[in-house]
C-alpha cells in the first residue's frame, strides 16, 4: 500500500496543503497520534509536494492529536535548487500547532557510494519471538506492525538488570510499501531502547525525531538497531540504525524523549493521557 493510502492522507485544492484524519490505527497505546506516524505522514506530504525524495527530515513534537481530529499539513518550499529542495512543514489541529518538520529533499548523481556502520549479529525474523501486544495497543498502529524481539526483553522480564544500551527489533509493515515514511515509523523506537537499557518498565514521549535516508532498498523486514546513549535529568537520548534483511543500511533515526515509567494497564484508556509535551510513543 502506498503511504498516502496507509496514512489516509487527503489532498486539497491547495497543492501545498494536505489533511490527515487521525484514526485509532495511527495512534499509540495512549490513544494519541504516534510520533513516527506523524513524521511519516509529513515526509510523504513533503515528497508529494516537492516531487523529490527525502534526504533527511527532523520533527519537533509540540503537542498531540486524538481521534477524530483532522491535522492540516502545510508545506513551504523555501529553496528549490537544481537538485535539492529545502522545505518545512507545519501540522495543526483545531488551530494548535502539534508538529513542525524541516527537511531536505532531492537526489544527486555521484560515482561514490559506501556504508561504514556495522549491523549487529541477530537471528533472522523467523527465529525471533514476537513482541507481546499489550491490551492498550489493540486496534492501534502497533496492531498493524509485525514486531519480533531480535535482542530485547519482554515486558514480563522487566524490571531487571540494566542493559548495555543496545537492543534490536525486526519490524514488518504488511500494509505499507517500503518508503521514507515507513522508515520514520520504524525509527521511532528510541524510547523502547531506553527502557531496555535501564532495565525498567519505562519508555517516554518523543520530543523530536530526525530521519536520515541512506538507501531506498526493498525489504520485507526492517531491523531497528536501537542504541540508547544516555539518560539524565529526566530525558533520554539515542539513535536507531535501520537495516534491510540483506544488511543494507536504509537510514538512521535519532531522538530525545521525556523518560517515564510505564503505567499499569488502565481500566479506562483516558487514564493513560499523555502530557501535552512531546508525542505518543509505543
Amino acid at each position: 500500500m502506498e503511504p498516502v493510502c496507509f496514512f489516509g492522507l487527503e489532498s486539497t485544492d491547495d497543492p501545498c496543503v494536505w489533511r490527515l484524519p487521525v484514526t485509532r490505527q495511527l495512534c499509540s497505546g495512549t490513544g494519541a497520534l504516534f510520533g513516527g506516524a506523524g513524521l511519516g505522514a509529513a515526509v510523504e506530504v513533503l515528497e508529494q509536494t516537492t516531487g523529490r525524495p527525502a534526504v533527511w527530515a527532523t520533527a519537533q513534537f509540540l503537542s498531540f492529536a486524538r481521534p477524530p481530529a483532522v491535522v492540516e499539513l502545510s508545506v513551504y518550499e523555501t529553496v528549490r535548487g537544481h537538485h535539492t529542495s529545502q522545505a518545512r512543514l507545519t501540522a495543526t489541529a483545531d488551530g494548535e500547532e502539534i508538529l513542525f518538520v524541516a527537511a531536505t529533499l532531492g537526489r544527486r548523481s555521484l560515482p561514490w557510494d559506501g556504508s561504514w556502520a556495522v549491523r549487529p549479529e541477530v537471528p533472522p525474523p523467523g527465529e525471533c519471538p514476537p513482541r507481546p501486544l499489550q491490551h492498550r495497543h489493540r486496534g492501534s498502529l502497533m496492531d498493524r506492525l509485525d514486531v519480533r524481539l531480535a535482542r530485547a526483553r519482554t515486558p514480563d522480564e522487566l524490571p531487571g538488570p540494566p542493559g548495555d544500551g543496545r537492543s534490536a527489533l525486526w519490524v514488518r509493515l504488511p500494509d505499507l510499501d517500503m518508503s521514507a515514511a515507513a522508515l520514520a515509523i520504524v525509527g521511532d523506537y528510541v524510547p523502547f531502547g531506553i527502557g531496555q537499557a535501564l532495565g525498567q518498565r519505562a519508555g517516554g514521549n518523543s520530543l523530536d525525531n530526525t530521519l536520515r535516508v541512506a538507501h531506498r532498498h526493498e525489504t520485507e523486514w526492517i531491523l531497528a538497531d536501537v542504541r540508547a546513549h544516555a539518560v539524565a535529568d529526566g530525558f533520554g537520548h539515542g539513535l536507531v540504525h535501520l537495516w534491510a534483511e540483506d544488511g543494507t543500511l536504509l537510514g538512521t533515526a535519532s531522538q530525545s524523549a521525556i523518560v517515564r515509567a510505564w503505567r499499569d494497564e488502565p481500566a479506562d484508556e483516558s487514564a493513560d493521557e499523555p502530557d501535552r509535551e512531546g508525542a505518543a510513543t509505543p
